[in-house]
């Protein structure tokens, strides 16, 4: 299933939060102030409170839009199914998924402005304990916009390949399906340890270790795109 508009489209919007928090930041940022980082952390949570309702019309809408292209992809491959497959798919509840997706970008979107909060805290307090140069934290702290705009692109790519996965996985397990083959994108962006895993058939509930430490479906770890082909 192609993904790459809705992902364009989300990391558009979370951007717009980005571009936001450097500006709140710059504007409040005063060098050699001890309580500035405070009054940004002030800021900043008040930010995140006020845009949640925004969060939730944004993360809705890219949820509902992977779930409509979901539900059109096996619309199209239904017609190799049987009539009880077929009918089983259309009464597929992903109500509960639709809702524990839409509350986790609520969370990671209302996060960009709460962890550069963070993060101009965690310089301030390096330059006074650890003597580095109120020249250079500056710098660092006036970078606030593009690390949270690098944050929202990963952001964005994460989270609508993992949308995808889950709601392909949930719609596979309940017509029957138990594994799934991993499948990559192919290109020269593909990690080494996923390109390993391409085309090797797994089970749903016992995922491959895609990256050391970590196990998980594909599409469903940060920056992956690729996609798993439910087995029958």
């Amino acid at each position: 299933m192609q993904t790459a508009k809705v992902e364009r489209q989300y990391a558009s919007q979370l951007r717009k939060i980005a571009a936001h928090v450097g500006e709140l930041i710059n504007t409040i940022w005063v060098p050699e102030d001890p309580a500035v980082a405070d009054r940004i952390g002030q800021a900043l949570e008040r930010y995140a409170q006020i845009i949640e309702p925004w969060a939730r019309v944004v993360g809705r809408r890219m949820v509902e839009e992977i779930d409509s292209r979901d539900r059109r992809a096996w619309r199209e491959a239904s017609a190799e199914m049987s009539r009880l497959m077929q009918a089983q798919l259309n009464s597929t509840d992903v109500g509960a998924l639709t809702q524990q997706r839409l509350g986790d970008q609520v969370r990671l979107i209302t996060s960009l402005p709460r962890d550069a909060a963070e993060r101009v805290h965690k310089l301030t307090l390096e330059g006074l304990t650890q003597g580095t140069r109120a020249r250079e934290i500056a710098a660092e702290i006036m970078r606030s916009g593009q690390v949270s705009k690098s944050r929202a692109d990963l952001i964005a790519r994460t989270e609508v390949s993992r949308t995808s996965t889950e709601f392909t996985r949930a719609r596979a397990e309940d017509i029957g399906s138990t594994h799934f083959i991993w499948r990559t994108s192919r290109d020269s962006d593909v990690r080494p340890s996923h390109k390993a895993l391409d085309g090797k058939t797994f089970r749903w509930d016992e995922p491959p270790e895609c990256d050391p430490g970590h196990h998980a479906l594909p599409g469903a770890i940060w920056n992956c795109r690729c996609f798993p082909e439910p087995v029958f």
